[in-house]
């Protein structure tokens, strides 16, 4: 396999191992309200817009007969919950090392996250290796149609990168993100490590023709 015409990277247990810490702020939100999140309803927020996910929890406290609170709201209750918890988040084994290694063989490489750009800020400020990524597409990004997994954000990567979805390597940890890549025409990577596999059943859900790591520090560019 030849090099891509470009990687493009998530963020969120991709680059950097904040997926536990967005579940912990939205079971901390949630029971705000009366309503313990199952592992199969966390799994189906990973990857999102917190938009998103915030009109899916407030549909999920109606489900349950209880009174959900304005999506402004919620988003106010969990917002300093994830900021506090997202202080000192570590990345991932190998991120750093990857995207260094796309930098230096002139690759061209975009971040493609659901967070915001003020998120992404927050959450990256002590890795100062993300800032390598300068393309970017992120979930306020004014030029974003549709959210994960809808193709939009890959396909916006690529056309500001000016490659071919088709070429690029896209890289996810996320069912809804590797529908999104996948969507878009991109080889999809998919960060999937075997404890993860057992814990939330993720891989069977994965759209066909992904190809799955344990580690990032298995890709090889050459």
């Amino acid at each position: 396999m030849g090099l891509p015409a470009a990687c493009l990277f998530d963020l969120d247990g991709l680059l950097l191992d904040t997926e536990p810490l967005h579940s912990q702020a939205w079971l901390e939100a949630t029971s705000a309200y009366g309503l313990i999140l199952a592992a199969d309803q966390l799994l189906a927020l990973r990857g999102r817009r917190r938009l998103d996910c915030a009109e899916q929890v407030r549909s999920w406290i109606a489900q349950a007969d209880l009174v959900p609170p304005s999506r402004e709201v919620l988003l106010a209750v969990r917002q300093p919950i994830a900021e506090q918890l997202m202080r000192q988040v570590p990345a991932m084994p190998g991120a750093q090392m990857l995207v260094e290694r796309c930098i230096a063989q002139a690759i061209p490489a975009a971040l493609v996250s659901s967070s915001s750009a003020a998120a992404v800020a927050h959450k990256s400020g002590p890795h100062g290796w993300i800032a390598l990524l300068e393309t970017r597409v992120l979930g306020d990004d004014p030029d974003l149609g549709a959210g994960k997994p809808a193709p939009d954000p890959y396909l916006l990567a690529a056309r500001r990168l000016g490659v071919d979805p088709a070429a690029c390597w896209a890289f996810e940890d996320s069912l809804a993100g590797a529908r999104s890549a996948k969507a878009a025409g991109c080889l999809v990577h998919v960060l999937l490590p075997a404890e993860q596999q057992l814990a939330v059943g993720l891989k069977p859900q994965l759209p066909g023709g992904c190809t799955l790591l344990q580690s990032l520090e298995q890709v090889k560019l050459s």
